[in-house]
């Protein structure tokens, strides 16, 4: 684009701009139809999980703190029923003269604290994923069908040094299927810890394929697993790749504004739509502007206000977060398919607290960049991804070619 006048600029621009807006006219239709989560009528469950991490918070919720509060509760039941019928006055007319029992007040010391601690432990770990953006990186490399090792730079700070088996993932896509390798059982990894890991397949990646090197200490179950699998740990691990972007997230009363700084900073209100612009079942969730997204990528969210503490709470992702005034509060998530999802503003911050919800709309990595462009268009701005796939295909090649 370097080569042409303004003139030839300036048409190019033209026309790209009218591929892009011809294809939004499509979206809109299939945002218009795609598939939305809201709270379910009389529904007594969470809300269906569209994250990874927020499958982790449910089972948290549904497989540790739920038994746990029905066995405590049905035995705090016994025990009361137990007492009723075997010390009322007429079981029991003479009262006991003992006013305690050193093993018994040991029990309900001790029982209660192991309780605590097998709360604990999983929960930390869950509270450790929610707050700390991960870093995680990916290297890939073109297999040739003779190459066994590969070099992963093991460049992050020294807390965060890849130091063990689950802080590496090695993958090969042959462009019909994607397989995760066993470590040891599919390839060995020399120098844990140390500035360069290098990879050795017990067989050649096959010609054409790619072969991924994931590395990080951020860590989570690949969507999907089954319950009876996270009750043992045996549930697949991933490791989760740093944000490719930032949305930042500033609430007013009583409303949104959102802005893209890694794609111009360009920047939009959202307000919750009237109730005759919506349907019965959206009215008070659809907003005249969505949050827009791409799928399959972690977004980092920063949040602020700009008059009381509002937050932001998607419970599909088992995200929530307060917008503070004066201050930036940060979190991630990644969605796992498409559609939209509805939240609300979750801290009473005024009379038309209730009147602040909150749509997002996760696409394809395409539609999103349409959007994009046409968000910059809006703006002023140029295009961003004008003839993007060229780019890519060019990239692609040279790639390989290296």
């Amino acid at each position: 684009m370097a080569g042409l006048g303004s003139g030839g600029w300036r048409q190019a621009r033209d026309a790209t701009m009218k591929k892009i807006l011809s294809g939004l006219a499509g979206l809109s239709v299939l945002a218009a139809s795609a598939a939305y989560a809201l709270p379910e009528p009389g529904g007594i469950d969470m809300q269906p999980a569209a994250s990874a991490l927020a499958e982790e918070v449910h089972f948290f919720h549904n497989g540790i703190l739920m038994p746990v509060m029905t066995v405590i509760s049905l035995l705090v039941l016994a025990l009361l029923l137990w007492v009723m019928v075997r010390y009322n006055s007429k079981a029991n007319p003479v009262a006991q003269k003992f006013s305690h029992n050193t093993l018994v007040e040991i029990i309900w010391t001790g029982i209660p604290i192991l309780i605590l601690l097998i709360i604990a432990l999983p929960s930390f770990e869950l509270l450790y994923k929610e707050g700390v953006t991960p870093d995680g990186k990916q290297v890939v490399t073109r297999g040739d069908g003779q190459t066994v090792d590969f070099v992963f730079a093991n460049d992050f700070p020294d807390s965060r040094m890849v130091k063990r088996a689950d802080h590496l993932q090695v993958l090969i896509d042959t462009g019909a299927e994607r397989r995760t390798l066993k470590n040891r059982k599919d390839f060995k990894v020399e120098g844990w810890g140390e500035r360069d890991l290098v990879v050795s397949l017990n067989e050649p990646a096959p010609a054409g394929s790619s072969v991924i090197l994931r590395g990080g200490r951020s860590t989570q179950n690949v969507s999907g697993c089954p319950m009876s699998k996270r009750f043992i740990d045996a549930c697949e691990k991933e490791v989760v790749l740093a944000p490719t972007m930032t949305l930042k997230v500033s609430g007013y009363q009583w409303g949104w504004t959102y802005s893209y700084p890694d794609f111009g900073d360009f920047e939009y209100s959202s307000n919750m739509l009237p109730e005759d612009q919506t349907t019965p079942e959206l009215y008070r969730f659809a907003v005249d502007n969505r949050v827009v997204i791409p799928v399959g990528e972690s977004i980092r969210v920063t949040t602020t206000a700009r008059d009381v503490i509002h937050s932001w709470a998607l419970p599909n992702f088992a995200l929530k977060i307060d917008a503070v005034p004066g201050r930036f509060n940060e979190t991630w998530f990644r969605a796992e398919k498409e559609g939209v999802y509805y939240g609300q503003c979750s801290e009473i911050c005024g009379i038309r607290h209730s009147f602040m919800p909150i749509a997002v709309e996760v696409v394809s990595r395409p539609k999103f960049e349409a959007w994009v462009d046409s968000q910059r268009a809006l703006a002023g701005l140029d295009p961003m991804f004008i003839d993007d796939n060229v780019k890519l295909a060019q990239a692609g090649a040279s790639a390989a070619a290296e």
